[in-house]
This record gives C-alpha cells, sequence and structure tokens, in this order.
C-alpha cells in the first residue's frame, strides 16, 4: 500500500487455532470479504495450509486436509455472512445466534455449499442491552464468532468446548457500527 493511499480501517482479525493454540499471526481484513481456505490455487486471502506447527496431531492434520476452499467471510449491511466453500460442514457459535440470557450454547451446523448470517449488527445492539453478567461464564466478547472446521461442538457433541475442535476460527469484529 503506497503512503498516499487512503487509509482503510480494518473491519475485523481472523485467529486460527489448532485445539488450543494459536497458530500465526491475527490476520487484519480491510475488504469487504475475505477467503479463508486451506488450498485454493490462485486464491487470495488467508490461506491456513501455509500456517506451521511443529509437532501437529493426526487428527488436526486430517481436518485440516478436510477446510478445502474453506470459506468466504463477507462484511454486508445487515451483519457478517460466513458461506461454506468447502466440501464439509462448518460449526458456528456467535453471541447474535445464541438465545438471550440463555446458559445454553447454540452451535449452528451448516452444511457445504451454504451460508448463515454469523454476526447480526442490530440483534448486537439489542443485547449489549440485556445480557446479564452473572449468566456469563468465563471469557465474553460480545464481538466476537468461532468458527470450526468439520466438528462441532458444545451440549450436542462430544466436544464441550471449542478449544476441544482440531481447526477453527475466531473472529474478532472491530467496531461495526
Amino acid at each position: 500500500m503506497s503512503p498516499d493511499a487512503p487509509k482503510h480501517s480494518h473491519w475485523c482479525n481472523v485467529a486460527y487455532w489448532e485445539h488450543r493454540t494459536r497458530v500465526g499471526r491475527l490476520y487484519t481484513v480491510y475488504e469487504h470479504s475475505v477467503s479463508i481456505f486451506y488450498d485454493l490455487p490462485q486464491g487470495t486471502g488467508f490461506c491456513l495450509g501455509q500456517l506451521n506447527l511443529e509437532h501437529r496431531s493426526s487428527t488436526v492434520q486430517r481436518t485440516r486436509g478436510k477446510i478445502g476452499y474453506g470459506i468466504l467471510l463477507s462484511k454486508e449491511p445487515d451483519g457478517v455472512w460466513a458461506y461454506n466453500r468447502s466440501d464439509h460442514p462448518i460449526f458456528v457459535n456467535s453471541p447474535t445466534l445464541d438465545i438471550p440470557n440463555s446458559r445454553t450454547l447454540v452451535v449452528r451446523k451448516v452444511m457445504p455449499g451454504f451460508s448463515i448470517k454469523v454476526f447480526d449488527y442490530d440483534r448486537s445492539c439489542l443485547l449489549r442491552h440485556t445480557t446479564e453478567a452473572d449468566l456469563l461464564d468465563g471469557p465474553y466478547d460480545p464481538n466476537s464468532v468461532r468458527i470450526s472446521f468439520a466438528k462441532g461442538w458444545g451440549p450436542c457433541y462430544s466436544r464441550q468446548f471449542i478449544t476441544s475442535c482440531p481447526c477453527w476460527l475466531e473472529i474478532l469484529l472491530n467496531n461495526h457500527r
């Protein structure tokens, strides 16, 4: 980017995790959409296949192989959308997908070729005023989305926490107004 180019604010940062270990640096997104993939010939975006970790388990290696074309994350006027371009499902959790003031974690399964609004701006504004602090269990970021590749987590799965999933993303949204 030349020094004379207009400065655009980023709208999100993306962190890639393998179980409890963050791999690589935060990927900052300035464009309205970004491809996040393992292997996309001549693709532009966040290539997870290029991130190295010294000791990778066989479970992580198998799951990384299922990411393929991954997802397209898109900032739209009504919120943030994820389009599953992989051949395997993705699993999504977001404060705007959860049931307000509920202790139940909602994880949505998104099949290949489908999309989901992973973050709703209007609903987020409402949630800021209704979330009860005593219902929160541990750290809570009202502006983050978690997406797991090929493996689900939560009350309906053997993996109770996203940190038990082999390969997952944390989408940290910047001021979304």
